[in-house]
């Protein structure tokens, strides 16, 4: 996805990050650049919006047991493989 603006890091590699940046799972220095980028991108907010309101109701509907890891390999693999597929279809390629 990009909103077709110029911006110092891709749209795409924003939202490539997303989970990890709501999960804290990235540098502090790749967490400013997100931050950055979603001051000045409002299709890639609303993206992240709607990441985080997913993550927020699965979070809630789930409970408090942790996914086992081999699970949750399993479904970031996947939902970065319909992503990708998502990405391309919507570019045209």
């Amino acid at each position: 996805m990009s909103c077709g603006n110029p911006h110092v890091t891709p749209c795409t590699e924003v939202l490539e990050h997303v989970h990890e940046y709501l999960d804290g799972e990235i540098t502090e220095e790749h967490r400013v650049v997100i931050v950055q980028h979603l001051d000045e991108c409002a299709p890639c907010v609303h993206q992240f919006q709607v990441v985080r309101t997913v993550k927020t109701l699965v979070n809630r509907s789930c409970g408090t047991t942790p996914a086992p890891d081999r699970l949750r390999l399993e479904i970031v693999t996947r939902i970065r493989q319909v992503s990708i597929t998502y990405r391309a279809e919507g570019s045209g390629e």
